[in-house]
């Protein structure tokens, strides 16, 4: 049975942020890969309204997804409608046991805005509700035992909502996949509502790469890295659980011990 690892983010692009290059890396670990927004980018531009908008975007982040080969789910709601609420968590856990993952690659808890911060406790709690048969998914689906692991990507800019720092725990050096992530990137082409008009997409690329080489220079043995911290093991998986860093450890260090 293939080794399972899920990414799972607010928007599209937020994905190809701060989560592909271990996507990537991880898909060469012999990882089957899953990708999802939980919204569907409808107030991603002021250039064009929602009905036009949320299928171009569709297609973008499937089209991402393809381009890692990765699994493409569908979003569950509108850009600024991720609600830490029952609905939205039944329908997320239904397909958290559908995928099964080893690896969760989630958002930041501490993040500058509410669908970052919600998306990752509701894949938290999707995550924890796996093999609770009490708990109705939606649609109905049989629970799942076994390990998941979940791991928080880094908040952007790599502060919290009250600018305080957030440092991770574990590097992955995405040097040798950072033009495949700005590729990827690339892809989000609507997005050119919020690039530099001067540059267009190379903007877009630029910011990202300037994000990575941040999480580098922290790490201090990276040119580009992408950073994570690793949830609570209770409710989850066993107390030394760490697939990623055990898939990655030719690509990875860590600045905790026990990690």
């Amino acid at each position: 049975m293939a080794k399972t690892a899920f990414a799972i983010a607010a928007h599209p692009d937020d994905i190809e942020f701060v989560m592909s290059g271990t996507l990537m890396l991880l898909k060469d670990a012999g990882y089957e890969l899953h990708y999802m927004n939980i919204a569907n980018g409808s107030c991603g531009s002021i250039e064009y309204d929602a009905a036009t908008l949320v299928p171009m975007r569709r297609e973008e982040a499937k089209n991402a997804a393809e381009f890692i080969g990765a699994h493409f789910h569908e979003s569950l709601t509108n850009d600024i409608e991720v609600f830490y609420e029952k609905k939205l968590l039944a329908r997320l856990a239904s397909i958290m046991r559908e995928v099964d993952p080893e690896i969760l690659l989630l958002h930041s808890p501490q993040d500058y805005m509410e669908d970052h911060m919600n998306a990752c406790r509701l894949g938290v709690s999707a995550a924890f509700c796996r093999g609770m048969p009490n708990f109705p998914a939606e649609p109905p689906r049989d629970i799942v035992a076994g390990d998941v692991t979940v791991y928080h990507a880094q908040p952007h800019g790599n502060r919290d909502g009250l600018w305080e720092p957030v440092l991770p725990k574990i590097f992955v050096d995405v040097t040798s996949v950072i033009e495949q992530k700005a590729e990827m990137l690339a892809f989000h082409r609507s997005q050119k509502d919020w690039l530099d008009v001067s540059q267009g997409l190379d903007s877009y690329v630029h910011t990202m790469k300037e994000l990575c080489r941040a999480i580098g220079n922290l790490s201090g043995k990276y040119e580009f890295a992408e950073g994570w911290r690793r949830h609570s093991h209770l409710g989850f998986c066993r107390t030394d659980a760490n697939p990623l860093v055990n898939a990655l450890r030719e690509h990875s260090s860590t600045t905790d011990l026990n990690l």
